[in-house]
């Protein structure tokens, strides 16, 4: 495909390449109208004026040839059955090119915008979350809309994605009582006692003597799944060497907890689960990557952040200056859904210097925290979101990525457990 434009801009460059990478089909671009014309390739033409009657037009809104941040919300308004930005005369009835780099970007969440009570951005401040597309992968419904466009302007076949899940799981505290040692156990037990909360003092005797397991060790089972189904999760451990409110992290120097990162590494991929501190302290997530590389002998180049403390551009900027290739983090902590309106990976635009990184994002859709904490479902509701996701991604060929956590994964939890089977077998 060629694409002629006026103007190329780092911008278009970005959407160009994204194009590029998602329909595995190369896309040109040209500021020459002489070489426009004369190709033999498919055309698109990205200016305000049509040049001739095989070609696919969309008329620029002017947000790729702009240099900076402005306080802009684009319109609103149905194309094809889908919500659409920047509406226009183009044959797509809008420019889907600014409106794949306006979300793709994230651009709102580099405008003034309210934090949620972690400090992170609030999902209420999206145009998706506002305008009820939250659910949808938009950029990748517009994608398979545009294909059709292509081939009916131009004749050119593009391909859809091929549908893919990857299962992920955050371990933030490897087990619920084991390994805590002698004065977390004493005050967890005196806690306990006085909420009068006599089930929990039973487990938690029961587990210290070696009479039950740990409620937490859902690891055999998680490999007994994936062995099933034919999976190639990634785990993301939280070796954080600081404790506080949000960092419960069994220490990493603990023999026990490197045996379990070190037997899973050798058979699955791992990443760095940054602390909530490392937010705050950029040194933290140096020496983290280095303890757990020093655990696992590998070279760690996955990442995502705890409680999804993603903030735009220093996370992603701190990421990369410290060997992180593949982030995970883009989604809410809050609620599930699209973040960035996409089911599928994609490069960060790094919005304040204006230019495309090697920074791969990974976004997922669903979080079992999120359903049981955050949304109130029940384990019945869940599944019935996780299988809403699912169908919209095989639908447009997009790449279904869910978190899960190992105690909600733990026998405690046998209708979450349940869920998450049962997801698994409707993939087949």
């Amino acid at each position: 495909m060629i694409i002629y434009a006026n103007t190329i801009s780092p911008r278009l460059q970005y959407v160009t390449s994204f194009l590029s990478r998602y329909y595995s089909h190369d896309f040109k671009l040209t500021s020459s109208q002489e070489e426009f014309v004369s190709s033999k390739e498919g055309r698109i033409n990205y200016t305000s004026t049509r040049i001739s009657a095989d070609e696919l037009l969309i008329v620029p809104a002017g947000l790729l040839e702009e240099k900076g941040i402005h306080a802009i919300e684009p319109a609103i308004c149905p194309v094809g059955g889908s919500p659409a930005l920047f509406i226009n005369i183009s044959d797509t009835g809008f420019d889907v090119f600014s409106a794949i780099f306006y979300l793709l970007s994230r651009y709102e969440e580099y405008l003034p915008h309210k934090l949620d009570d972690y400090g992170r951005y609030a999902h209420e401040n999206s145009i998706a979350y506002r305008e009820r597309f939250l659910q949808k992968p938009l950029i990748n419904l517009w994608l398979k809309d545009l294909a059709g466009k292509v081939k009916t302007f131009t004749h050119v076949a593009l391909q859809q994605p091929a549908f893919s899940y990857t299962p992920t799981y955050d371990i933030d505290i490897a087990w619920s009582y084991r390994r805590k040692g002698i004065l977390r156990n004493a005050g967890g037990l005196l806690r306990s006692v006085w909420k009068r909360d006599w089930q929990s003092v039973k487990e938690r005797v029961a587990v210290l003597s070696g009479r039950a397991d740990d409620p937490f060790n859902s690891y055999d089972w998680m490999r007994s799944v994936h062995k099933e189904h034919q999976l190639e999760p990634v785990y993301f451990f939280h070796v954080g060497i600081r404790r506080n409110r949000y960092d419960k992290n069994i220490p990493a120097s603990d023999p026990e907890m490197r045996r379990l990162i070190q037997k899973i590494a050798s058979e699955n991929d791992v990443g760095i689960h940054p602390s909530w501190q490392s937010g705050d302290e950029s040194v933290l997530v140096v020496e983290e990557k280095k303890l757990l590389e020093s655990i696992t002998g590998r070279q760690i180049t996955r990442s995502r952040q705890h409680y999804i403390r993603l903030n735009l551009p220093h996370t992603y900027r701190l990421l990369l200056a410290n060997g992180i290739t593949d982030d995970y983090s883009m989604g809410y902590g809050s609620i599930n859904g699209f973040r960035a309106s996409i089911g599928s990976s994609f490069y960060w635009y790094d919005l304040e210097k204006e230019e495309a990184t090697t920074l791969l994002i990974h976004p997922f859709c669903f979080m079992e925290a999120n359903s049981f904490y955050e949304q109130g479902y029940t384990p019945v509701q869940a599944f019935e979101e996780m299988i809403a996701y699912m169908q919209a991604l095989q639908n447009t060929g997009g790449e279904m990525i869910t978190i899960w956590h190992n105690d909600l994964l733990g026998e405690k939890f046998q209708e979450w457990r349940s869920v998450y089977a049962g997801f698994l077998a409707r993939l087949r």
